[in-house]
């Protein structure tokens, strides 16, 4: 019989959730985990908010808090990683790339030492930006290119 971390069998509807989370694009909010699991299997929503706190006892999956305070969670396994949300549709979408290359232990100015980060960027996400846009969106240029009309001085 397979077991958790804290030594609890681990049920069906736990190896469920535990699915939905690590095929997700981003973090999931406990209804998103219910709507997307009991596809999988048949289960209720209490039984998704229990199987989701015994499994950040666990140490499985890890929560992840909005700037709007709005409650999220994903695999434990990943690694660091910054999100994105829409703000038309609301997603949020797990980045590959850290736009923020501060390393542990850099000292930014005022004196201040970085341990770790955690970013939320907001914007438009690629499926809502076809649906809304007809013209190309303004890319955001190359470190070191000008954008200002004026000629230099």
């Amino acid at each position: 019989m397979k077991t958790t971390t804290l030594g609890q069998r681990q049920t069906r509807q736990r190896e469920a959730i535990l699915k939905v989370l690590s095929e997700a694009n981003g973090p999931l909010s406990v209804p998103e985990i219910f709507a997307l699991a009991k596809k999988k299997i048949p289960l209720g929503i209490a039984t998704v908010y229990r199987a989701v706190n015994l499994l950040l006892t666990a140490r499985e999956i890890q929560s992840v808090i909005l700037p709007s305070g709005e409650t999220r969670y994903e695999s434990a396994n990943l690694g660091h990683h910054d999100h994105f949300q829409c703000r038309n549709c609301g997603h949020v979408y797990d980045l590959s790339v850290c736009p923020l290359h501060l390393a542990s232990g850099t000292i930014i100015p005022g004196g201040f030492i970085v341990e770790d980060h955690e970013m939320t960027l907001y914007g438009t996400c690629p499926a809502c930006s076809k649906k809304t846009s007809k013209k190309p969106l303004r890319r955001t240029p190359p470190a070191g290119t000008r954008t200002s009309t004026k000629p230099a001085v």
